[in-house]
């Protein structure tokens, strides 16, 4: 049974190409579970109840508990939607020796060598010219193989054996869809056709591309689960499997559950929908005073006081080819449960504290867990926990689970870890 919940994120993920589409198929479930969608722009008055809100390709949703008073706390669980891939610019037609191709930026720290050779869709949001005059957004998905970006052929790269494969993302990057002339409004046009719209509508995008493989299991015994966006709609999945595993119990909580996704992590969360916004704080804060009826500051800082954040974000699996880049007394395994993560120099946020808080959790839900530290030679990587930590003042744990290729077209993690860390974050949340 423990392998359902790994189909079911398969299911999610291959729903969501894009940020946007991740928080559409999340808003989707959340409507059929029974929560309300509220709008920012709107005066909130809370009852008990659950409740969701979308910022672009970010999501938070909330479950406000009866006996929720001022001074109450919040649980939450923050994760992202966005994952590195290749974005299309804004002048998109480019094209040589015959070929039409696609101008393209690479978004975030994507291991390019993934995406050489792969069928690949175009998914994102479109802003297009309105009828009275204004503008509104449409989201689009194109699960065909319009795009492809040719490898060299080894017989003009002999070096490669020796030197290994060099790719400049300006020159080497540019997937090919067409033969023939280049045209003014290649990739606009192809926007207004597919979309039914009239020359001209098209205002601007954002654009990607995504592998058209499906997610599915692998391995003799099923062990693991291949996909795309591992890093980070598995944690976005599992804290939404959660959310709906406390929605639908019958135990009484006296604190707020809540789910944070949020858009641009992997460049640096400096965005109206990243973690280093205002959204989380500010939404706390509504919900505080729409719950409690109170507008004491001193209230909402006796909540933020009584708060615990669970940052979650992929972990890198002891890599069996590799397994001198890993910190030799901490090894992790796929698997092998959620990992905390910890790092002295703060990159994550974990504390003894916050560690463990969620130590105890998976001991609750009796789960396995894992502790992970970097090799003290090597750089270590960041996540949006102590962006959370430094703006709030909230306790946070960072944890992951453990998964080979991150930050490939391709990624791969245990197949029994989704359900394992769905059931760790229940407890977290209760």
């Amino acid at each position: 049974m423990t392998k359902q919940t790994a189909l079911d994120m398969a299911t999610y993920i291959d729903a969501s190409p894009s940020p946007f589409h991740a928080v559409l198929e999340a808003a989707a479930r959340l409507e059929a579970s029974n929560f309300t969608e509220i709008q920012e722009s709107d005066s909130w008055d809370l009852s008990a109840g659950k409740y969701f809100l979308c910022r672009g390709g970010s999501l938070v949703a909330f479950i406000v508990p009866a006996n929720c008073k001022p001074g109450t706390g919040v649980r939450v669980i923050g994760a992202h939607t966005d994952s590195p891939n290749l974005r299309i610019k804004p002048r998109a037609n480019t094209g040589s020796a015959g070929v039409r191709q696609l101008g393209i930026e690479v978004y975030g720290g994507a291991l390019l060598n993934s995406w050489l050779d792969r069928d690949l869709g175009l998914s994102g949001r479109v802003v297009v010219r309105a009828e009275d005059g204004g503008q509104r957004e449409m989201t689009f998905r194109f699960d065909e193989p319009l795009l492809r970006v040719p490898q060299l052929a080894i017989h003009l790269d002999r070096e490669i054996s020796t030197n290994g494969l060099l790719l400049n993302k300006q020159a080497h990057m540019s997937p090919m869809w067409s033969l023939g002339a280049r045209e003014e409004r290649g990739f606009e046009g192809f926007l207004e056709e597919r979309l039914g719209l009239e020359g001209g509508d098209v205002l601007g995008w954002d654009a990607m591309v995504h592998d058209l493989t499906p997610s599915r299991l692998l391995g003799r015994d099923e062990d693991f689960l291949a996909a795309p966006r591992l890093d980070n709609l598995f944690s976005s999945f599992t804290a939404l499997a959660a959310l709906f595993d406390v929605a639908a119990d019958n135990e009484p909580v006296d604190t707020i559950s809540m789910i944070a996704l949020f858009d641009h992590e992997e460049v640096g969360s400096q965005s109206s929908t990243g973690a280093a916004s205002p959204l989380l704080s500010t939404v706390i804060e509504r919900v505080l005073i729409a719950a409690t009826g109170s507008e004491s500051r001193e209230d909402f800082h006796r909540s933020l006081a009584a708060s615990i954040c669970c940052s979650a974000d992929m972990a890198h699996a002891t890599h069996p080819n590799y397994k001198e880049r890993h910190e030799p007394d901490h090894f992790l395994s796929m698997n092998g449960g959620p990992v905390i993560k910890i790092n002295a120099n703060l990159h994550y946020a974990t504390n003894s504290d916050s560690e463990v808080f969620f130590q105890r959790a998976c001991e609750r839900a009796d789960v396995p867990f894992q502790k992970w530290v970097n090799r003290t030679d090597l750089a270590c990587g960041s996540t949006i926990g102590s962006i959370t930590s430094a703006k709030l003042g909230i306790t946070t744990v960072d944890v992951g689970c453990a998964m080979l290729s991150m930050h490939s077209a391709r990624e791969v993690c245990g197949s029994e870890d989704p359900d394992l860390m769905r059931r760790a974050m229940v407890e977290f949340l209760r």
